[in-house]
């Protein structure tokens, strides 16, 4: 009889903190798991790289394998930069508003002015070269006040061209600019962007949900001794007791973070814990969108060096060139006699591509960037504001749910390990 008093005591004691501090660690680890580490680390599995291309596509996936037979692990998010990438523009930007929309809260007029403040600066430098280029001597010759003329002219037509020029990319961003492959191949190299925006956005959810792993799987703990003791005391009972509640754990704390979607009276969180903080999550996350992704610098360099640069130095020519003849004024007759019109068509030409030079600079610039920055924030916090919650919901969740059985699979093992590391110690 005392034997079994014994026994019952010291599986109170024993399994409640088996399960809770497996638990624990469940969610812990499970954190963990979506976000580190950021690359692919493992070991070479012999004859793992002939067995892979056999392997369904799905599990091919699975940040568990590499192509060339390692096997090891990285990341969740990190390893699905690029689909998640695609899911925040199809979920989350493309209900916000178009490249249109963005580019107009970034207020094409500012943009012509500074752009023209900088070009201002350097244009003077570039007529002379251009000109000297194709017909040095014409350009020697010329008297001091011809010269002055002409400079004059294209200073004063600068603003307009510029204004030309800005308006031109407005009217066409949208044929210029892949808003969806630009954000996919920044997050794609720099994945640690995507990692922050999660941690940022749900770091407090994040806390409850490894808290929650001890918080669930303590009590848990007194019905398997209930079961042991009432039931069917086997071997099995523990790692299978484990299984389930490393399984669960994991499910009902995720599902606390994201459901429900609406407010029910029966629920005993009312709400999904993430969707409570709608608006506050929404500022952090137009101010991540608007600081690190959508950010002025990398427009630009999407629009000069991405999918579409073609179209957008073809844009930058046709819109150029007219505006040589306009900035020669009634001196274009004149130079174009002197010149030749096959030496002038080159310098139209040139100029084209001098003046788009500029473009780098003005989307480079880091003071004019936050600026815009702003508006971009602004305009991201007041549309996801109008956001309904299984929007929301949506946006937020849809680039990691089809990994969430991962997180429950890992939950179920580590329970099992418990339940068999009890028995190891204390028997049946």
């Amino acid at each position: 009889m005392l034997h079994q008093y014994n026994s019952l005591l010291l599986e109170l004691i024993t399994v409640p903190l088996f399960t809770g501090v497996i638990g624990y660690i469940t969610n812990w680890t499970g954190v963990l798991m979506l976000f580190r580490p950021l690359e692919f680390h493992g070991i070479r599995v012999p004859g793992l790289r002939m067995v892979f291309r056999y392997l369904p596509k799905r599990v091919q996936v699975l940040p568990l394998f590499r192509e060339d037979g390692r096997l090891g692990w990285q990341g969740i998010i990190p390893s699905r930069a690029d689909k998640m990438a695609s899911l925040a523009v199809d979920k989350g930007l493309s209900k916000l508003g178009n490249v249109s929309d963005f580019y107009r809260q970034m207020e094409p007029e500012k943009l012509a002015a500074h752009m023209t403040v900088i070009a201002q600066s350097e244009i003077r430098a570039i007529v002379e070269t251009l000109i000297e280029r194709e017909n040095p001597q014409l350009w020697r010759n010329l008297p001091s006040q011809v010269k002055e003329a002409v400079h004059a002219r294209v200073r004063q037509q600068l603003p307009e061209i510029v204004e030309e020029m800005t308006d031109a990319f407005g009217d066409n961003i949208d044929q210029l600019l892949d808003v969806k492959l630009m954000v996919i191949k920044h997050f794609t190299a720099n994945p640690q962007l995507l990692n922050d925006l999660f941690m940022i956005m749900g770091k407090r959810e994040l806390r409850f949900m490894v808290n929650f792993g001890f918080y669930f799987g303590f009590p848990m703990g007194f019905l398997t001794v209930a079961f042991l003791e009432l039931v069917a005391r086997e071997w099995y009972v523990l790692p299978i007791g484990g299984i389930i509640i490393g399984w669960v754990v994991n499910y009902i704390g995720i599902s606390m973070i994201f459901e429900p979607v609406f407010p029910k009276w029966y629920c005993p969180w009312r709400q999904g814990l993430l969707l409570k903080r709608q608006p506050e999550i929404t500022v952090l996350y137009a101010a991540m969108v608007a600081e690190k992704v959508m950010t002025l610098e990398n427009i630009g360099h999407e629009l000069l060096h991405g999918a579409n640069a073609d179209r957008t130095k073809a844009l930058l020519e046709t819109t150029l060139r007219p505006a040589v003849d306009k900035s020669m004024g009634p001196a274009r007759v004149a130079v174009k006699f002197a010149m030749g019109s096959s030496s002038y068509d080159r310098l139209k030409d040139s100029m084209a591509s001098e003046v788009s030079a500029f473009v780098p600079m003005m989307y480079a610039d880091e003071e004019f960037g936050i600026h815009q920055a702003g508006n971009i924030k602004t305009f991201i916090a007041k549309q996801m504001s109008a956001m309904g919650p299984d929007d929301f919901v949506e946006l937020l969740r849809s680039a990691i749910k089809q990994d969430e059985w991962l997180l429950f699979l890992h939950g179920g093992v580590l329970g099992a390990f418990a339940g068999l590391l009890h028995l190891a110690i204390f028997g049946v």
